[in-house]
Formats: structure tokens, C-alpha cells, sequence
């Protein structure tokens, strides 16, 4: 890889700001100054340091959100703030987007990536992966539903969910509940409680596949994944 396409991708600015980090003898390769910005490095096997700091190169970044409401799951929007407006500008480097969206009024778990095989894996109808969630409901929710989501509703649109995984965690006055399904069509978990006369009021992600919402997130903060949670995203069993 190019040497300034290196730094550039890193964060370091253009490369013709690169140029300039070459001019003051800024960056070394091994230890020696180097002025030229096309030289070829291997950053996994050569110490390339910027003022004595070594860059550790990194090709994609996995961040989990704790998306507020208000919020829209986009890279940009003429309108709404987007979750990329909620990282720092060293995140945006490196264009993440949301994995899957949630709705605006909707908050909780949110993979943000640069990783597009990562992300077609985890939205791949093929792949089934589960997405919990929790939500107020204002109805009283009863076994009926539960069993009419294990065998799927039909939408008002005619399409027929897959099965979804009902809880009730409380039923009156209002009812609170999580619901798991393995498909994330428009809206989705509002319209399965439509078609069972009910309205959700409030809706949070908890999970999506292995990957749970740390509680420690406030809304709208973000932190990477750790190797483990990366690894069971990338490996499930």
C-alpha cells in the first residue's frame, strides 16, 4: 500500500497534507525518515510512525450505538440528524453506515460498519438472524397474540411474517413485551401488533444475532466491539 494512502486512510489528512507531515520529518517507516510519499509499505509487518506514534492500520471499524429517538438510521439526510452525525470525526473517516435500520422514534442496539460482507450476512433473509426487542403496548396484550405470532400474521400490505418469538413481561394496565423475529420488513413489529388491534408506543432493540445492547451505553453513545463480540457476529454457531 502507498504510503500516503495509508496515512490519508488513517486519518492524517489529504495527501497533499501528507506531503507536508514527509516535509517536516514527520513520519518514519522502521525507524527511518521517510520523504517519499509513494513508497510501498506493508502495515502489518512495518512499524510506520507519525511524530514518533505508530499507525496501527485499520481497514474496518464495528461500532455499537445505543440509537436515540429523533434520530434517523442513515449516512445523511437533508432533513434529520443521522447516527453517522452522532460519531466523531475520526469514526466518520472511515464511512461507516447502519446496519438495518431502525425507525426514527425507535432506540437501542445499532451496528454501525464499514464491513459490507459483514453487514449482507447479518440483513441476508437466508441467514435468519434473530432481532429482539422491547416494547410498551398500548393494549392488552394476551396468548392469543403469542400464538398468532408463532405461526406469523399477514400485513396490511398481504405479506405474511415469518414466526416471531412473543413475551409478555407485564399485561395491565398497559402491556410490556419482547418480541423476536428473523426478518426486518418496514416497520415491522408495529404492524404485527396492528393486525392484533394494538398499538406500540414505545420500541427499543435489544439484540441483534449474538450481539446484545451494552446497558452502560447512554443514548446516542457509542463504543467498538470487542474481539469476542465480533467474533460470535462473524462466527456464529
Amino acid at each position: 500500500m502507498r504510503l500516503d494512502k495509508l496515512l490519508s486512510n488513517m486519518g492524517y489528512g489529504s495527501r497533499k497534507e501528507v506531503k507536508q507531515l514527509l516535509k517536516q520529518k514527520g513520519v518514519t517507516v522502521d525507524g527511518e525518515v521517510v520523504k517519499d510519499s509513494a513508497m510501498h509499505v506493508d502495515p502489518a509487518n512495518q512499524n510506520v510512525s507519525v511524530f514518533g506514534e505508530r499507525v496501527e492500520y485499520t481497514e474496518f471499524v464495528y461500532y455499537m450505538m445505543n440509537k436515540p429517538p429523533g434520530v434517523v438510521s442513515a449516512t445523511e439526510d437533508l432533513r434529520d440528524q443521522t447516527v453517522i452525525d452522532l460519531l466523531d470525526p475520526l469514526a466518520q473517516h472511515f464511512k461507516p453506515f447502519p446496519v438495518g435500520r431502525l425507525d426514527k422514534d425507535t432506540e437501542g442496539l445499532l451496528l454501525l460498519t464499514n464491513d459490507g460482507n459483514l453487514a449482507h450476512n447479518l440483513l441476508s433473509p437466508k441467514k435468519h438472524v434473530p432481532k429482539t426487542y422491547y416494547a410498551i403496548i398500548n393494549g392488552v396484550v394476551t396468548e392469543q397474540d403469542v400464538e398468532a405470532f408463532k405461526l406469523g400474521v399477514e400485513l396490511d400490505d398481504g405479506y405474511i411474517t415469518k414466526p416471531g418469538h412473543l413475551v409478555i413481561l407485564k399485561s395491565a394496565p398497559t402491556s410490556e413485551i419482547e418480541l423476536t423475529i428473523q426478518e426486518g420488513k418496514f416497520h415491522q413489529v408495529k404492524r404485527m401488533f396492528e393486525t392484533q388491534g394494538k398499538k406500540v408506543t414505545y420500541l427499543k432493540r435489544l439484540s441483534m444475532g449474538s450481539l446484545e445492547l451494552d446497558d452502560s451505553l447512554e443514548l446516542g453513545d457509542y463504543r467498538e466491539l470487542t474481539t469476542e463480540e465480533l467474533n460470535l457476529l462473524k462466527n456464529p454457531s
